[in-house]
């Protein structure tokens, strides 16, 4: 049976990718975008019947809902929500006012949970559904001048784990994947924001934007191909929690984890010195 998928930030990189993974696999696809026009550009050469074009800003809860009815209305269900919608900000967590650091709260995770509170109800209703939520290398591990972004990619794999408790008993399964470094337009020079001042005391290492603008076409991870795989990953009746996307991704991963354990039990006899007797 054909998936109906609604993905959102489907005008370029992953989404858009999904999107047309998806339509060549037979099923129908909700693609949103806050820039309709780049939606349609991105996917102009598979669009028809099973492709429905959503206005979206998924950082203003007011449309979460609404998005969702037009994607009934086209096609009656929702089956995958892929919740890819998402910007970079970079720079010394002192360099970034807390402004910047809320506006991309507000697209990164609390779009997130918006579109999560918007279809669940659909998905609860139908007893069966998939949540694909985007997340990032940035949500696993640290990186220097990652700190907000890293904050909201963390936040969503805290989401994603804890919410999946609640919702299988519905037949509904949360996946968290993370990408390593995939060639999108994360960090191209209209897309990535840098911070807004600078501290003497940083300056000696170097900006962030000289940092990591230099990785912007040069990234290993092939859109189309994770596209491809988030398909396989949305028709399996068990699939992983986490997915970590990229052999350069899961290079940085597994020894990063490996060091967290060595340490946990480094400290074990301090953890459980904290016990209280009754």
């Amino acid at each position: 049976m054909s998936k109906v998928w609604f993905i959102t930030g489907a005008g370029s990189g992953i989404g858009a990718a999904t999107a047309r993974a998806a339509l060549k696999a037979g099923d129908r696809v909700v693609a949103t975008g806050r820039n309709l026009d780049k939606v349609r550009n991105a996917l102009n050469d598979v669009a028809g019947d099973n492709l429905a074009v959503v206005q979206l800003d998924v950082a203003d809860e007011a449309q979460a809902k609404p998005s969702v009815d037009a994607a009934i209305r086209a096609f009656g269900r929702i089956d995958v929500l892929v919740n890819n919608a998402g910007y970079s900000l970079l720079g010394n967590f002192e360099e970034l006012s807390t402004a910047e650091i809320e506006q991309l709260i507000a697209t990164n995770f609390y779009g997130v949970m918006y579109m999560m509170r918007a279809v669940l109800p659909v998905m609860r209703k139908q007893r069966s559904g998939r949540i694909i939520n985007i997340s990032s290398l940035a949500g696993i591990v640290g990186f220097k001048h990652c700190g907000a972004y890293s904050a909201a990619k963390f936040a969503v794999e805290g989401l994603s784990a804890s919410v999946a408790h609640e919702v299988e008993p519905f037949g509904i399964k949360i996946v968290a994947v993370e990408p390593g470094f995939f060639r999108t337009d994360l960090l191209d020079a209209h897309n990535a924001k840098y911070a807004g001042s600078t501290i003497e005391d940083y300056a000696a290492e170097g900006t962030a934007e000289n940092m990591w603008s230099g990785y912007h076409g040069a990234q290993q991870g092939d859109p189309a191909r994770l596209g491809d795989v988030l398909v396989k990953i949305a028709g399996m009746d068990n699939p992983p929690r986490q997915f970590v996307a990229g052999s350069d991704a899961l290079a940085v991963v597994k020894p990063a984890l490996e060091a967290r354990l060595e340490e946990l039990l480094a400290h074990a006899d301090l953890s459980k010195s904290t016990d209280g007797s009754f």
